[in-house]
Parts: C-alpha cells; sequence; structure tokens
C-alpha cells in the first residue's frame, strides 16, 4: 500500500534525524526566552505553514499560568505587509524588510526553507546574523544554502519535499513540547 510505503519512508527518515542540532537549537530557544527576545519564523509555501503553526505552538503551548509567556511571530501572518513588499520591491525582500522593522537585540530567526535555497530566506537570515542575532535553519535536500548561512542548522535528511515539510512539523512540535516543559519546570 502507497500510505504504508510512505509513512515508513517517514519513521526511517525521522529516526535518522541529527539529534545534536536539535538539543543546539532547543537551548538557543531557551536563551531567547531567557533574555525576554521574540522567536520569528519565515518559510514560504508549506515551510510558510509550519511557520505559522509554530509560531502559534510556541504562543499557546508554553503558557504556564504565573509565569512570562514567550513571544513567537511568523513573517508569514500579514498578508498585506507580505504582499506590499513584494509589490513595491521584490518578492526576495519580503521578510528582510520586515525583520528590519521587528528586530530587537536578543531576538531569534527561525528560517524554514525545504530547498535551503529560498532568496527571501537567505536574505533574512543574513540580515539578522549580521545584527548578531541567533539564527536557526530548518531544512532538507542536503542543506542548500541555508545550512551553511544559519548559526545552528538541521538539514532533514530527505529529497522528498512531503517528507522534509513532515519531519519540520515535528521537530516544531517537539521544540514547542519541549520549551513548555521547561518554562514549567523553570518556575516549579
Amino acid at each position: 500500500m502507497r500510505v504504508d510505503r510512505y509513512l515508513t519512508s517517514l519513521a526511517t527518515t525521522l529516526a535518522a534525524l541529527p539529534r545534536e542540532p536539535l538539543r543546539a537549537i532547543e537551548e538557543a530557544l531557551w536563551q531567547t526566552y531567557l533574555r525576554d527576545g521574540t522567536i520569528i519564523i519565515c518559510g514560504n509555501g508549506g515551510s510558510a505553514a509550519t511557520a505559522s503553526h509554530f509560531a502559534c505552538d510556541l504562543a499557546k503551548w508554553t503558557i504556564n499560568d504565573g509565569r512570562r509567556r514567550l513571544r513567537a511571530l511568523a513573517l508569514t501572518d500579514n498578508v498585506p505587509v507580505m504582499t506590499a513588499w513584494s509589490n513595491d520591491t521584490a518578492y526576495e525582500r519580503v521578510f528582510l524588510e520586515q525583520v528590519i522593522s521587528l528586530y530587537r537585540p536578543g531576538d531569534t530567526l527561525v528560517a524554514i526553507s525545504g530547498s535551503g535555497n529560498s532568496p527571501n530566506v537567505l536574505r533574512a537570515v543574513e540580515w539578522m546574523a549580521a545584527q548578531g542575532a541567533t539564527t536557526i535553519g530548518l531544512t532538507g535536500f542536503g542543506g542548500g544554502k541555508l545550512a551553511g548561512l544559519a548559526q545552528i542548522a538541521v538539514v532533514v535528511p530527505s529529497r522528498f519535499m512531503p517528507e522534509v515539510e513532515d519531519v519540520h512539523s515535528a521537530i516544531c512540535h517537539s521544540l514547542a513540547v519541549a520549551l513548555g516543559e521547561r518554562i514549567s519546570a523553570e518556575y516549579v
């Protein structure tokens, strides 16, 4: 059955995912929370959906009564801003122009690109890195340019976009759960 084949392949890819970069990402996001920074997330297409979903989970899943909340936002969620920058300049600048407006010292950028070669994602990573921000990349397909630009990168060991996107989603869920647990444990 084709569905079984896909799910088996996905499970194999998840099992092969390198864990050390995931631990480094969890720690980087934890440090962002401790310094009261914002986790800014971007991506295109399916990665845009993952960015929005991750921002939602980080903002909601990590809530603990009486504790400071984690700040997270997806640059993909303001369609009028995205279309204005795309129309008035170039789509390559759609995330860059937003981070220029939103960035505060202590913020972290999570850039999601299945191929690792999305110009608009790369421009945001370059600018944030130049500000001294922590930059994180989630990619596949061998990593593309994003794997070399981001300070911490996870390269999903797959060249099949649906599988890469599923693994990115699982990574984001695991990070939101881990941060929620850390916030809860920190204040016990």
